[in-house]
């Protein structure tokens, strides 16, 4: 019997330790499959995309929830875009600050935009959902009421919207907070990790995702699916899994860029990939029935490499403990962990880790000047993420059942990082 308990535990450390390896680099191919067929082809500068046959209108939408502090900010970048045929609809969700004050404020300042003032909070979704069905256009971005879009970014996307089975194009967010040792790791993390995966995902199959923070919808496609779930708690993963299990495409467009702020606090970095972890657990698990048909095979390596993800976290959630309880208390347990990570191993993570981070700015120099400052910052990585992700997946998953009744999804205010006082 103690040999069988050795023989499964050694297993399960193997694959905890190959796992994200392993990963790691089907990532690092597929994205750079992706780069050299889409992107490295053309020499196109970020400034100058390809000139469209038609320019159709565009309604970019920005929900705003107790904003005061951005909303002025990202206002201004929005009335001068590159694009010559779009409004502006900002939605004050309920918000108890001055940002419905500082919104009609504009109104008076700028022609393109519009205002809709929501009564009392009712979550991003409704937001999203009441001024999507205001508009007329055929084509709504949502930008969230942080972010700061560049001019050229709806032309990018407008691009892959000349297929008639594209449904949404998502941008490429980067990392505006850089003030702290968690902004820096963020900014090298929305680089080797969300846009790695989205080219890597482009290339074998369909996106996990789409990104909340800037994403463009073909309307008709939104209406397909019955717009945006007032339940869901990320409504980007929803919307996804929706238009995608409707064969509607979603594509990646690293050229369409948007500045965000990020936590810079380990309580708001928490909370926020809590939610995230919450909401996507809560889509996958809404939608793994639908996955059995053999109409949804394209979906199957996002389904799978979520639920790997999830059994991961809870094996080394598992093997932390028997470590803490054998070596650091001295306790009995039933499989002994000498050491997370074997010494040996440790210099692969390490070796791993700046190989993936490497490859993954130089894709990104493109858009994001100095990015290389960022790149030896991302050596704590893996200390500060993978044990936050276990974290979040092994709370997330109850969380995520119960909120399979329909519970409706209201606002937080986030953590937009630290700011500079005046």
């Amino acid at each position: 019997m103690y040999d069988l308990i050795r023989q499964i535990g050694d297993a399960t450390a193997s694959f905890v330790f190959f796992y994200p390896l392993f990963m790691s680099y089907l990532w690092m191919a597929g994205a750079l499959f992706y780069h050299f067929r889409h992107e490295r082809r053309d020499k196109l500068d970020v400034a100058s995309p390809p000139k469209l046959e038609e320019y159709p209108r565009v309604s970019i939408l920005i929900p705003c929830f107790n904003e005061e502090d951005n909303v002025i900010e990202i206002l201004k970048p929005l009335m001068n875009l590159a694009y010559p045929n779009y409004d502006v609809i900002a939605i004050n969700d309920g918000s108890t600050d001055r940002t419905g004050e500082m919104l009609e404020k504009m109104l008076k300042v700028y022609p393109r935009l519009r205002v809709v003032h929501l009564a009392q909070n009712q979550g991003k979704a409704v937001g999203l959902n009441t001024a999507a069905l205001m508009t007329r256009s055929e084509y709504v971005m949502c930008i969230d009421g942080d972010a700061i879009l560049d001019p050229h970014a709806i032309d990018w996307m407008m691009l892959h919207f000349q297929s008639p089975r594209v449904g949404a194009v998502t941008g490429n967010p980067r990392v505006r907070t850089r003030s702290t040792l968690l902004g820096r790791i963020q900014v090298g993390e929305f680089s080797s990790i969300i846009g790695l995966i989205k080219r890597a995902q482009r290339t074998y199959g369909r996106l996990f995702t789409v990104s909340g923070v800037v994403t463009c919808f073909r309307k008709r496609a939104l209406h397909d699916v019955g717009y945006w779930n007032p339940a869901a708690l990320t409504e980007d993963v929803d919307i996804s899994w929706r238009l995608q299990t409707r064969h509607w495409d979603t594509r990646f467009e690293p050229r369409a860029l948007c500045w965000i702020l990020m936590p810079e606090t380990l309580n708001g970095l928490w909370k926020q990939r809590l939610r995230w972890a919450i909401g996507g657990t809560q889509v996958v698990l809404s939608n793994a029935p639908t996955l059995l048909d053999w109409k949804q095979r394209r979906m199957w390596p996002v389904f799978v490499e979520f639920a790997t993800s999830m059994v991961w976290a809870y094996l080394m959630a598992g093997l932390i403990v028997l470590w803490f309880l054998g070596t650091v208390l001295g306790l009995a347990v039933p499989y002994h962990v000498p050491t997370l990570i074997p010494q040996w191993t440790g210099v692969i993570i390490g070796t791993t880790c700046l190989i993936q981070v490497g490859i993954s700015l130089w894709m990104d120099s493109r858009y994001d000047r100095g990015l290389g400052r960022q790149y030896y910052w991302m050596i704590w990585y893996p200390l500060v993420y993978w044990l936050i992700n276990v974290a979040t997946s092994v709370v997330a998953f109850p969380k995520a059942i119960n909120r399979l009744r329909g519970e409706r999804a209201r606002w937080v205010s986030p953590d937009r990082g630290l700011r500079p006082t005046s």
